[in-house]
């Protein structure tokens, strides 16, 4: 990301996106570093938070033959701004009014997702990761 920085351009900050960068911080993990560049592409005004995951860590949209030709042409939009991210192979988000979780485009991991009588979600990639009994579950 730091290589890109000198071509970067934001219609709503303008020459203050300077102010943004670092994109990344020094000695982040590599969540860290991804939650970063999820942080600037949303605060830099082009994305959603959806939008930005996506971008990022797309599905397997390119042979799709079922995707709707819309979408393809948004996925196709996205892949010249950034290179997808190798992983992770799950990706939960949340803007604190909506969550949502996408799996990487090489499908190695699983995700799974229960809603308990009580309106919690729960989402895990492995089975068993919690203790919630199935009369609880209603989703």
């Amino acid at each position: 990301m730091h290589s890109r920085e000198g071509v970067m351009a934001s219609k709503i900050y303008g020459e203050d996106l300077e102010k943004m960068y670092p994109v990344i911080e020094e000695n982040l993990s590599d969540s860290g570093c991804l939650d970063c560049v999820m942080e600037f592409l949303v605060m830099a005004g082009s994305r959603s938070l959806p939008e930005a995951a996506m971008t990022m860590v797309p599905e397997a949209w390119e042979k799709d033959q079922r995707m709707n030709v819309d979408k393809k042409a948004w996925y196709n939009w996205s892949a010249m701004a950034m290179e997808p991210w190798d992983g992770p192979a799950l990706l939960v988000f949340s803007d604190g009014r909506y969550v949502g979780a996408i799996l990487d485009r090489n499908g190695l991991r699983p995700a799974r997702y229960y809603i308990s009588d009580d309106n919690v979600m729960y989402m895990a990639s492995e089975v068993g990761v919690c203790d919630l009994e199935p009369e609880k579950i209603t989703m």
